[in-house]
């Protein structure tokens, strides 16, 4: 078989003083921290759309990139030249996951009943690829919003034949996701949202969604499938607005609903930035609440209103994140997949490198300084003194439910006027600075 990238060797750790631009500077993926290899903490996958199928085209031009796997007017034929290319990359690399949607894998055919042969053909080659390599799928999802039919949604839509359209790929999507061992499955909303409210029925849309949601459920139990149910919020792009804005909003549809034991979330960082968070808020407010499954590792651009989907290179991001991810209790069936695209001018296939090996530099030096503050508690001692009177006293009282707004009342009417405190956030911004490295 051709080798697609052969100027490239195995990716191996050269340390921070090596000057070889193919070489990672801080991903050791043995090193252990906390206990744990990098590789164990970080899982990090890589996206099939991005890598493999991205071209490079924008809202003003075509795709630009000449992809060697493309070089055949046979869609199947193309479509497993890209598969045997992107398993050389992931092994030259050396991540340990991948992740896909349906339709990257395998193009669609004039049926369902043909296109599903087609993913079922190419699924055999990502089986025997995996069993080759050690590849694992992080997770599998449905490309249920690039098609002309989902125009105005899957599950949401208001033609109940396309919700069944909607509902048999996600079927075929999962079965295939179960047959290559998926550890999740990604439910992303796409187009399940509105461009106006005026000819919008938002209840029965709500209600339809969930009402997929729990059919997905069912089926998941009916095949065995044992992996991680995902749900990945987004707040605009494509629609105006969309149904799963935030993790907030996700949260509180699943609690409605009767689903929070049944999904957690994929965080995106770009997502966030789109919905006015910051990435940690998102993953703060996950594992608040037990729901933090999984990450798309990407950052977006402050100035710009839309989904770039750059590769993640700051460094106080990644640290952050990382200090929230550790906190929680580390990633299980979930990882770091980098749902991040070179940018237009970055044409060289060498360049599909340079930025991976950039990402998992800097969440690897964002994992150092986030296990360095957790090690010396070096922000927790800030947050138990702001928050030391819960622990005891009217504080431990009020927690534990044995004081209601009479005793609150009597108590205040005793001590009088409370005292204020500092934050310190100035403090804490420092000791924050003092561990980025």
């Amino acid at each position: 078989m051709p080798e697609f990238f052969p100027n490239v060797q195995k990716i191996k750790f050269e340390g921070p003083d090596s000057k070889n631009p193919l070489a990672f500077k801080h991903y050791n993926a043995d090193e252990k921290i906390l206990g744990k290899t990098m590789a164990e903490h970080l899982r990090f996958a890589v996206c099939y759309w991005h890598t493999f199928k991205g071209a490079g085209s924008d809202p003003f031009g075509p795709g630009v990139y000449i992809r060697p796997w493309d070089a055949s007017s046979d869609p199947m034929e193309v479509a497993e030249m890209t598969m045997r290319a992107a398993f050389e990359f992931f092994t030259k690399l050396g991540v340990g996951f991948w992740c896909f949607h349906d339709r990257d894998i395998a193009p669609e055919a004039d049926n369902l009943a043909e296109t599903n042969k087609r993913l079922d053909k190419i699924v055999d080659l990502a089986e025997k690829l995996q069993s080759d390599t050690g590849v694992k799928l992080l997770w599998g999802t449905t490309n249920a919003f690039a098609h002309r039919r989902f125009m105005a949604g899957a599950s949401t839509n208001p033609s109940p034949n396309i919700f069944a359209y909607a509902a048999s790929q996600v079927k075929k999507a999962m079965e295939v996701t179960a047959r290559l061992g998926g550890e999740g499955y990604v439910f992303w909303g796409g187009r399940e949202g509105y461009e106006t409210l005026l000819n919008t029925d938002l209840k029965r849309e709500f209600d339809h969604l969930a009402m997929f949601l729990r059919m997905a459920v069912d089926y998941k139990k009916k095949i065995g499938f044992t992996g991680q149910f995902y749900i990945e919020p987004k707040p605009k792009e494509p629609t105006k607005h969309q149904y799963d804005f935030d993790a907030g909003n996700v949260y509180g549809f699943l609690l409605k609903n009767g689903l929070a034991g049944d999904y957690k979330l994929n965080i995106e960082a770009n997502h966030a930035t789109l919905a006015g968070h910051t990435f940690q808020h998102e993953l703060e407010f996950c594992v608040a609440n037990g729901i933090l499954g999984s990450v798309d590792a990407n950052r977006g651009d402050e100035q710009l209103g839309w989904d770039t989907d750059q590769f993640p290179t700051n460094i106080y991001d990644t640290t952050l994140a990382m200090y929230t991810i550790l906190r929680g209790g580390g990633f299980t069936t979930g990882g770091l997949n980098f749902d991040a695209k070179v940018r237009r001018q970055s044409i060289d296939l060498e360049d599909l490198f340079y930025a991976h090996i950039g990402a998992m530099d800097s969440f690897a030096r964002g994992l150092k300084n986030a296990a360095k503050i957790i090690e010396d508690k070096a922000l927790q001692k800030l947050v138990d003194e702001r928050y030391a009177g819960w622990n005891s006293g009217i504080g431990a009282e009020i927690e534990s439910g044995k004081a209601g707004f009479e005793e609150l009342e009597a108590y205040t009417l005793k001590n009088g006027e409370p005292e204020v405190k500092s934050g310190r956030q100035e403090l804490a911004e420092n000791i924050l600075n003092e561990y980025i490295r």
